[in-house]
């Protein structure tokens, strides 16, 4: 699935609507590119993009790091696209594929932004975490920025009445129950604890940059 139809709307208006279903969401993608650039060692870093999309990390990234060059992977060619189209020359490369199955060249940093919820099991995160660590090598960084729920029941349904009473702020009643409808279906978020855990059992050390709500920016130094 596209993630336009995941999301129920059309690519062109992936820019605008993302921020009506994610508060911050400039905030969280500035954060995650101020966090790698102080954590990186390279002035020049070779950076991997999981899940690309339109390239609005990677673009946040290159504003810090003007000399960094990116490697963007998606499996939706769309998005690809529309990546090319906003980075331009500073995409280095674009591979057409999921990035549980492309291959991870040796790189300086990887980022990801909303797209490691994608990924279904703890056994196949820490399958794509210890790839990565791999790639990394020693130094190396990832930084994930993605939404990681609560533990405990109560506090999980309060953060849902808060997305539904932000997506209100947009949408009607209706249209927001059938935005979260639909995302249920393959969205797989895990607590910050499980994946603070994952990352740790592939041999990474983290690190939280910035916390809102359930939104997260993760560290993990290889």
């Amino acid at each position: 699935m596209s993630a336009s139809a995941h999301l129920g709307i059309d690519l062109a208006e992936y820019d605008a609507r993302i921020r009506t279903f994610v508060p911050n969401y400039e905030t969280m993608l500035g954060t995650a590119a101020a966090a790698l650039r102080t954590a990186i060692r390279a002035r020049a870093p070779l950076i991997v993009d999981l899940g690309i999309g339109t390239g609005g990390l990677s673009a946040a990234c290159l504003e810090a790091m003007p000399r960094a060059r990116v490697i963007g992977i998606d499996e939706d060619a769309e998005m690809l696209a529309a990546a090319r189209a906003r980075l331009g020359g500073r995409l280095r490369t674009a591979v057409h594929d999921s990035f549980e199955r492309a291959a991870i060249p040796r790189c300086d940093a990887v980022v990801a932004s909303l797209a490691l919820h994608h990924i279904p099991t703890p056994a196949r995160r820490v399958r794509l975490f210890r790839r990565l660590r791999a790639a990394l090598g020693r130094g190396g960084v990832l930084v994930s920025a993605d939404a990681h729920p609560s533990s405990h029941p109560r506090l999980l349904a309060a953060e849902r009445a808060t997305r539904m009473k932000n997506l209100q702020q947009t949408y009607t009643a209706a249209e927001a129950r059938g935005f979260l409808r639909s995302w249920a279906r393959d969205d797989h978020h895990v607590t910050l604890e499980d994946e603070l855990a994952l990352l740790r059992r592939a041999g990474f050390g983290v690190d939280i940059a910035w916390r809102w709500r359930v939104y997260t920016v993760i560290v993990a130094r290889a």
